[in-house]
């Protein structure tokens, strides 16, 4: 007899508070491992190593970071959610320091993209928050760019990420379940599962005054221990929030727990194949 749902993940309260903290250790601990495969391809493809000068917008709790450290290169991150900045810190503390040279020319993490002054100019930029799940996600990352138009440099390479197609992506049903709940709402902006298209990062290039020059699909399945650490995995994304707040948390991590019962093995564990997409630019 297959187990139920609720013996592999009990939902929060319905008056529970979310934790920005503990979503923060769910991403990192949880969560963003599941893109590493995106940027080691990145990587390898664009010889990332000690000539390489790196700004990561939205760098989250740092992995990527990390990833690019440990290749040789001098890394600036940039995030807007302090709990993740603080984990990211902690992490690159951690890190190794071999090539750096001096402590100023060592890992640097911002709220906000810093002033070409500021340890630019930097070769190459990555925007590592794929788009393609939430209503207006491109606008957000041609403004994000746009940000850091002045520090690239001429001739910088950009890299765009995003999902890939709906039916590449196992994860797709499941975020289907934030655009529904988040349609509760009468807010004019809501979150999750619209579907990727075809030319969204080509789309995003050309507004923001980009040259493609490359692109490259990279296989990212995501896989969790148990019910539990994918429905925390899932929601740290921050893909759900617009569902929480037009119902509540309780609702939201029943239906995530739903909507994931068809991806969990015999064993336990949950396993969804997804492939991500991502353009080579530059500015």
């Amino acid at each position: 007899m297959t187990p139920t749902l609720v013996r592999n993940h009990r939902p929060a309260e319905p008056s529970a508070p979310a934790d920005g903290g503990s979503r923060a250790r769910d991403w990192a601990e949880i969560q963003e491992r599941m893109l590493a495969p995106l940027y080691e391809a990145v990587y390898q493809r664009l010889e990332v190593g000690p000539a390489t000068r790196m700004l990561s917008l939205g760098c989250g709790s740092g992995l990527a970071l990390l990833i690019a450290a440990r290749r040789g290169a001098r890394v600036t991150g940039v995030d807007t959610d302090p709990e993740r900045l603080a984990l990211a810190r902690v992490r690159l503390q951690e890190g190794p320091q071999d090539g750096y040279g001096s402590p100023a020319a060592g890992p640097r993490l911002l709220e906000a993209v810093p002033a070409a002054a500021g340890g630019g100019p930097y070769d190459l930029i990555t925007a590592f928050t794929p788009i393609g799940c939430a209503p207006g996600d491109d606008d957000d990352l041609v403004r994000t760019i746009a940000a850091a138009a002045p520090v690239p440099g001429r001739g910088s390479t950009v890299v765009l990420t995003g999902w890939g197609p709906p039916e590449r992506c196992a994860t797709e049903a499941v975020l289907r379940v934030a655009t529904r709940l988040a349609e509760c709402s009468r807010a004019p902006r809501t979150g999750g599962g619209r579907g990727a298209r075809r030319d969204d990062l080509e789309d995003v290039a050309f507004r923001s005054g980009l040259k493609p020059d490359g692109s490259g699909r990279v296989a990212c399945p995501f896989g969790y221990a148990d019910m539990d650490s994918a429905v925390r995995g899932l929601l740290s994304t921050r893909l759900f929030d617009a569902a929480v707040r037009a119902t509540d948390r309780f609702q939201v991590e029943k239906e995530v727990a739903e909507a994931l019962h068809p991806h969990r093995r015999r064993d336990g564990t949950v396993w969804m194949p997804n492939v991500f997409r991502y353009l080579v630019c530059t500015a």
